[in-house]
């Protein structure tokens, strides 16, 4: 493809929570690959965040990507807290109120852009949708929604909106489903205040040249088709599924990035016999829970890695009180230690070489959409556990419609905590069943489907090469 730079630039607008600045910080290292340069916007703590955490060290990335930290006021960032409802991180949502501080600056750069450029292309994580409102009256300038959860879970969220009945086409299984009243509802997983943001978001999504998802027609293309019909309104809006954005390649151990302790300890390990055990960047669970978890490990006789994290805050560098230090059961570190039985990671965790090595078997996951798409793209069936937002519409997506993975805990129970004995059931069928063998064998199948798809000549190499050549005609 030929160079297009100096012509044709692009601008990323995340909204500042982990899983979305995630997904935008590699479309950019996909987009600036080609030769086009990226201009990535948010605050100095979230840009740092972000490279901080990034799958693809900055200094070996192709192509060019500047970032813009833009002055934002001072933000409350509280602890997060066990009694947010819905188990929902709201100890981010001061930082998403405070995202509206961009929508100047954001102007002012695209207008910058936009006389030194052919073309500015906008591309804005879909809950900042009011910060890129501007753009739209800069002649040059093209602004792409970016869609961040499933397409599975965008479909049910628009047809219960509307209150359309899901098309025919969609499993009569899922039909009997949601006629029992066992199907979650986006509204009953998430607080008010946020409804209200995303609310508030609406409006301004109408400024949309064309929408992208961190998807892979292998694994949702019908509900890619299903989505784009239901929200076209006689409009011919583009949909181009890119995922996953996430590297499909894992390092080989002698050129491996993280030197993480983990990884040493799983290259000792048989080949899909230890479970990965972590719930995202924003859970929290009560010490109970935490008792329970561990107990529910030990007894499993599984092999495990499990991070366990604090969740993050709205400022991960900033101080404000004293970082809860999540206790486990006496003992159970140099239990797990001594039988050679598993690994507790309290730092940042290399989840990707984690679920792409061949020792890891399993993932006990909350089921946010980077999780499934990361373990979807390694082959890894997943033991679904959500917690809240879209997680409780992946883990259907990923048990019921893919069927690769199992559940571990009934969404309609969200306030009971889950007992050692269901946790150890789980694990155990998971990893040591007929049932969790079926999933393991049609997840390493979609895995390599998903692989392949973004090869040369593959279906999501072909949509990002479509979306590039679009922005850059």
């Amino acid at each position: 493809m030929e160079d297009v730079s100096g012509s044709v630039v692009v601008v990323m607008v995340p909204l500042p929570a982990q899983g979305h600045l995630n997904q935008l910080l590699q479309l950019a290292h996909l987009v600036a690959s080609y030769g086009i340069p990226v201009h990535f916007v948010g605050s100095a703590s979230v840009n740092r965040q972000a490279k901080l955490r990034s799958h693809v060290p900055l200094s070996s990335a192709p192509g060019d990507i500047s970032f813009h930290d833009f002055p934002t006021p001072p933000i409350p960032s509280p602890a997060p807290s066990l009694s947010s409802p819905y188990k929902f991180p709201s100890q981010l949502q001061p930082a998403f109120n405070a995202t509206s501080s961009l929508r100047g600056p954001v102007a002012s750069l695209v207008r910058s852009l936009s006389s030194v450029s052919r073309r500015v292309v906008v591309v804005y994580d879909s809950l900042m949708a009011s910060v890129v409102q501007d753009a739209a009256s800069v002649p040059n300038a093209e602004i792409y929604l970016f869609q961040p959860p499933s397409a599975f879970m965008l479909c049910w969220f628009t047809w219960e909106s509307i209150g359309m009945a899901p098309p025919p086409e969609v499993e009569v299984d899922l039909a009997e489903l949601i006629s029992s009243k066992g199907f979650p509802s986006i509204v009953d997983s998430c607080p008010n205040e946020f409804l209200k943001f995303v609310e508030s978001q609406k409006e301004f999504q109408k400024f949309n040249s064309g929408c992208i998802h961190n998807t892979c027609r292998v694994v949702e293309g019908r509900f890619v088709d299903l989505f784009a019909s239901a929200t076209a309104n006689g409009t011919a809006i583009k949909h181009w599924a890119i995922g996953p954005f996430n590297p499909v390649k894992v390092p080989e151990k002698s050129s491996r990035r993280s030197a993480h302790g983990c990884m040493e300890w799983l290259d000792k390990q048989a080949p899909s016999s230890v479970i990965y055990v972590s719930f995202g960047t924003t859970t929290v669970l009560s010490d109970e829970q935490i008792r329970e978890i561990a107990m529910g490990l030990e007894r499993s006789g599984q092999k495990f890695i499990w991070v366990l994290r604090e969740a993050d805050k709205a400022d991960i560098f900033g101080g404000g009180g004293e970082a809860r230090k999540i206790e486990l059961p006496q003992g159970f570190e140099e239990m797990a230690a001594a039988r050679d039985l598993g690994v507790v990671v309290r730092d940042w965790a290399p989840q990707l070489e984690i679920l792409g090595h061949p020792a890891t078997g399993g993932f006990l996951s909350h089921c946010g959409w980077n999780s499934c798409m990361e373990s979807i793209s390694m082959g890894v069936p997943i033991l679904a556990w959500p917690m809240h937002s879209d997680q409780p519409l992946n883990a259907v997506l990923i048990t019921q419609v893919l069927k690769i993975g199992l559940i571990v805990k009934d969404w309609m129970s969200p306030d009971d905590v889950v007992k050692s004995s269901a946790i150890e059931g789980a694990v155990k069928a998971l990893m040591a069943s007929e049932e969790g063998e079926e999933a393991r064998k049609r997840a390493a199948e979609l895995g390599a489907a998903v692989r392949g798809s973004m090869d040369e000549g593959g279906v999501s190499r072909a949509e990002l090469d479509s979306f590039i050549a679009h922005i850059s005609r």
